[in-house]
């Protein structure tokens, strides 16, 4: 046997069929759709077997795309599951050839209930196609497996179908990306889209994150030595930033043998830093980091420093920013969260001894 033939011969059949269902769309699959998008309700799919499967994914791609859905399985229907379905809501029964028996079972007590069915199935004289408000009949088409039974072209057709159904709907609905974080908090892609630098970033209470601008180095050395945040922002009388100061500026004052006792912070700072708002994205915080090559920055309200948010911090809660052509770059970048701690530490260390001495 030629496996990787073989191999082929199933895409190539799954292909063909895919091509002849996307051939025959029609004004049936735009009703379903409007049906779809209209409903007050929740989009129930149901389906026994392979098709069962495909049904539990698809309810879960309509819910994450701004259509509530769930999955319901037509044996357990048949003993009280059915009690989930009301008059508003809309079913989606899956079966190829229209007479699954679970599913042919439950189709009665559906119309009972009053709920909208719509049939996806490749028979036009089934059961299912007969009792369904609305049916979307498939061609007729091979299936990949040897024997032409196993459930593989027929259940890749019914999934894309229902993809295509989800997609649009989310497209009708006006779906943003924000939209898509809410239902997907635990992902990395969610945390992108919803994770705040408030949510991450050390707030500026007792957490030496902020030293007076007429405070002497030392202070801010020890500040450091702290927040081991590997930055201390300046403010004025008002709280208002005017600087920021970084262990590598300290690193080069000790380098210099210079007095920390006599001189100000305000001598060495770096006035006009790089900083976020409150309420920025934190995917937003990072990309800032990328570009000034920082690895912490200050939170600001109206110029007032509410806290800090770290290159570690954000690396740590899950968030990555992928561009392709960037894509090596930013690996090293990221990376950097590890060379980071270990800096600290170095630091750490160094800076106690500075101010023991």
């Amino acid at each position: 046997m030629d496996k990787l033939k073989e191999a082929r011969r199933v895409f190539n059949i799954e292909i063909e069929a895919l091509m002849k269902t996307r051939d025959v769309l029609d004004d049936t699959f735009i009703k379903i759709l409007d049906l779809i998008t209209d409903c007050t309700g929740k989009v129930i799919i149901t389906g026994m077997g392979k098709p069962g499967h495909i049904a539990e994914k698809l309810a879960a791609t309509f819910s994450s795309l701004g259509t509530p859905s769930f999955y319901l399985h037509p044996g357990e229907a048949m003993h009280g599951d059915l009690g989930m379905v009301s008059e508003n809501d809309l079913v989606i029964a899956i079966s190829y050839s229209g007479e699954s028996d679970e599913i042919v079972r439950i189709l009665p007590n559906i119309k009972l209930i009053g709920a909208v069915l719509i049939g996806l199935t490749a028979n036009a004289d089934s059961t299912l196609a007969h009792a369904s408000d609305i049916v979307q009949v498939l061609p007729k088409f091979e299936e990949a497996c040897y024997l032409g039974l196993a459930p593989t072209s027929s259940t890749t057709v019914e999934l894309c179908y229902g993809d295509a159904l989800a997609v649009v709907a989310s497209g009708i609905y006006g779906f943003k990306d924000v939209d898509f974080g809410k239902f997907h908090p635990a992902g990395s892609l969610g945390k992108r889209l919803i994770l705040k630098v408030d949510d991450l970033m050390v707030y500026n209470n007792d957490n030496n994150i902020t030293v007076r601008r007429d405070a002497l180095l030392e202070e801010a050395i020890i500040a450091l030595n702290t927040n081991v945040l590997g930055l201390v922002s300046i403010v004025d009388t008002n709280g208002k930033i005017v600087g920021v100061i970084s262990d590598g500026d300290v690193r080069r004052q000790l380098v210099k043998k210079a007095d920390i006792y006599s001189i100000h912070v305000e001598d060495i700072m770096t006035t006009n830093p790089n900083v976020i708002s409150s309420g920025a994205l934190a995917v937003d915080a990072l990309v800032l980091m990328k570009n000034k090559n920082v690895t912490a920055l200050p939170v600001l309200k109206d110029d007032r420093v509410m806290g800090m948010v770290s290159l570690r911090d954000i690396v740590q809660a899950g968030i990555v920013y992928y561009d392709m052509k960037e894509d090596n770059e930013m690996n090293k970048f990221e990376n950097r969260g590890g060379y980071y701690s270990n800096k600290i530490k170095l630091f750490s260390s160094a800076t106690r001894k500075a101010v023991a001495a």
